[in-house]
This record gives structure tokens, sequence and C-alpha cells, in this order.
């Protein structure tokens, strides 16, 4: 034990060492950058632009559609920020050729526009942090959309007027050692952001928060790279904006592969029982249907088995509901380890059960139904269950759909009045 908490506390300090090493050369590649006699051609930027508000609405768009979905407020305020970071990029696009226009006194200006729409962007990823811990959640989605228009309004209101009402505009100072100290702010909020989620990321998370942490960190190496830009266009403006775009795509990724995971969820939801994770009756029915044409192709029969726990009314009255949902758990993980792969083991109402068995007859479904009742009656777990089982083999039994479970119900019950009576006998055995 001593040993692992020595090579634990060793990975630690190599950890803090790596940190340390990391940020160092960061700073020093922001320093390098500082020094390249390196100017971008501005139709680069406008590209930049152009795509970093793609993605913006087309994260936005997708964050509108998981909020449909799952009704995470969270969600639905950065969508809004992403729509204002957004259009506010858009019309900045078409303003910097006048900035360029201006000279070399104008590129000394940081653009206005820069300014507001990083630091919006932050304020509401602080702001969605907040609201998602303090407001209480309702279930009017209307509710929400209106709680999430407000916050990203009143972020929006304050951040402009900030920076509109402010006599100082932020400016470059060729020969400081922070050539544009205006970015440290923005780089603060994202880096108080980053903290926030970086609390909420627990092991095992989706990969949705894990590239939404990369992006808002690359956030902050955006802005502190800017802070050493001495002019528009120079090495650390381009890389600044560079990082900008990438975070961007980061987040929608993320959004992408969330939303994929969403529907797969939903994909299996409508397949299958909630509670035992088995086919649920439409899967069943289609299972039939596809078995019986096959089965007339071929000529070839197959069997279906229907089960019905037995006393399960008496279960629930005696130990409760959960015991009695276990006992069904119970059934069905019988169904699912015993079965074929090739087999299809469904729940189709509370406790009761089907198996369809392709390529199988009479004898087959006899020998299956046998081995389910063993199996079950000796899974060690109290209290003891015990299933009844009725079988119906296409095209013997019927070459339909209901006339399978017509026939399959018939056996099934002629199983529970024999168990019925001798369980009858056994109690008047016990009497005499």
């Amino acid at each position: 034990m001593g040993v692992l908490n020595q090579i634990g506390a060793w990975l630690w300090r190599l950890r803090g060492i790596l940190g340390i090493v990391g940020c160092s050369s960061f700073l020093a590649l922001t320093v390098w950058l500082r020094q390249l006699p390196f100017s971008s051609e501005p139709i680069l930027y406008s590209y930049l632009q152009i795509v970093g508000s793609l993605l913006c609405f087309t994260y936005a768009a997708n964050a509108m559609v998981r909020f449909r979905g799952t009704h995470d407020r969270r969600t639905l305020i950065l969508a809004f920020g992403f729509v204002l970071s957004g259009v506010i990029e858009t019309v900045a696009t078409f303003n910097f050729y006048d900035i360029l226009d201006a000279g070399s006194a104008g590129q000394m200006h940081v653009p206005l526009a820069w300014m507001v729409s990083r630091t919006l962007l932050a304020m509401v990823l602080i702001a969605a942090l907040v609201v998602e811990r303090r407001v209480p959640n309702s279930r009017d989605p209307g509710r929400e959309i209106v709680v999430a228009l407000v916050v990203v309004v009143v972020v929006a209101y304050l951040t402009s007027a900030a920076y509109l009402g402010s006599p100082l505009a932020p400016g470059m100072h060729a020969h400081a050692l922070i050539s544009r100290p205006g970015d440290l702010f923005p780089a603060v909020l994202f880096a108080v952001a980053g903290i926030g989620f970086g609390r909420r990321l627990r092991r095992g998370a989706p990969a949705m928060d894990r590239l939404f942490m990369a992006a808002v960190w690359m956030n902050v190496a955006c802005h502190i790279i800017a802070s050493q830009s001495e002019r528009l266009l120079d090495a650390p403006f381009t890389l600044a904006q560079v990082l900008k775009v990438i975070s961007y795509a980061l987040v929608l990724c993320g959004a992408l592969l969330d939303n994929a995971r969403l529907f797969d969820q939903v994909r299996q939801l409508a397949v299958t029982d909630a509670l035992t994770g088995l086919s649920n009756y439409r899967t069943l029915i289609n299972v039939m249907e596809s078995e019986i044409q096959r089965s007339r192709r071929t000529g070839r029969p197959f069997a279906m088995l229907l089960l019905d726990l037995d006393g399960l009314k008496g279960i629930n009255d005696s130990h409760g509901h959960l015991v009695g949902s276990r006992a069904i758990c119970r059934l069905a993980n019988v169904l699912r380890v015993h079965s074929r792969a090739m087999d299809t083991a469904a729940r189709y109402g509370g406790d009761e059960f089907a198996v369809v068995l392709p390529e199988a007859g009479a004898e087959a479904a006899a020998s299956v139904s046998q081995r389910i009742c063993e199996r079950l009656a000796k899974d060690g777990e109290v209290p003891h269950v015990t299933v009844s089982v009725g079988a119906a083999v296409f095209p013997r039994d019927g070459e339909t759909i209901d006339a399978l479970f017509n026939a399959a119900d018939r056996a099934l019950y002629g199983m529970k009045g024999r168990l019925d009576g001798i369980h009858t006998l056994a109690r008047i055995a016990a009497c005499l």
C-alpha cells in the first residue's frame, strides 16, 4: 500500500512539473510569435470570420435540437449566446476593411466587435453555469426559453454597455510587455468558465463535455496569444483567430456526437422495453411477420413461446412492487442468457413475455421451455418464482400472428390450470 501511495505522489508531482513546463512553453511561444515579421492577408481573416460565424450558427441549431429532446437549459443559453456571437462576427467582417483603410493608426486599435463578441460569449458561459445551479428547472419548455432569452439579453446589454459606453477604446501598445492588455479580461472570464465546467466534469463524461472543456481552454489560449499582438494581421493576431475557429469546431463536433448518442438512445427506446431491455411488443410483431414470410418462402417452421410469471400479484402484495419488478427482470435475464443469438425475446405485457424461435419445431420449443423453467427455478434468488409457458408452431398451430398467439395462450393457461390443481392438492394434503 505504501508503494502505491509513493507512486501516486510521484505521478502527481510529475503532473505538476509537466503543467509548469507546458505553461512556460506556451508563454515562450507567444513571445516568439510577437517577434515574427509576419503579416497575413485580409482575405484570410475574412475566411476565418465567415467560417467561425457558420460554426456558431450550426452549433446553435444543433443545440436547439438537443434542447427539444432533453430540455437542457444550459444548452439553450449557449445556443442563444453563440447566435449573438456569430451575428457580431459576421458584421465585423464587413467593417474590418474600413479599419484597414484607416491606415496604420487604425490598425493600432483592437476591433471593438472582437472584444464585444468574445466577452459576450465568455459571460454567457458563466451565466449558463450560474443559472443551471441557482435557478430551479421548469417542466414548461416555453418558460425555459424565456429564462434563457432573458439571461442572454441581460448579458448582451451589460457587455455592450461596458464597451460602447467606455471612453477608452481598447488599443495596442507596441513596446509594452503586454501589447493588448484588454484581451486578458476575456481570457480570465473563459478561465473562470473552464474551472466551473471542469468541476462538473466527472470520470466517464461524454465526449461532448470533454470537447467543450477543450474548446473553453483553447479560448483562454486564444486571448493570451492575442494579448501579444502589436498590429492587426500579425502572427499573434492570426493565430488567435485560428484558435477561435478551432474552438468553435470542437464545440460543434461535441454537439454532433451528443446528438448522435441521443438519437441512438431514442432508437433503442423505440424498440426495447425500458424495464428489462428486451424487445418490446412492436419489435415482437415485426419479427413474427418476418418469420412468417420466411417460413412460407422456405417451408421451414418456427416456434413461439408465451411466458407468464406465476403469482406476481402475490409477490407484489407480500414483498412490494420493487421485488415484483425484480422478479420480472429475473425472468428477462434468463431469457436473455439462454436464448440463441437468432432468437428474439420480448416483453409485451406486465408479466407476459414471448420468445420467437426461428428454425424450431415442437420438440425444440418444448426443450427451450423446460430449460427456461429450470433456470428460473434455480436462480438462487428469493422469493422463489416460477413461470408458465405455452408454445405454438407455424404453420401447425396457425398461419397468422393472431392464430399463433391464441394457440400459445391456450397452451399457457392449460399449464397454469395444471399447476393450480397441483398446488390445491398439495394444500389439501398438508391440511390432512
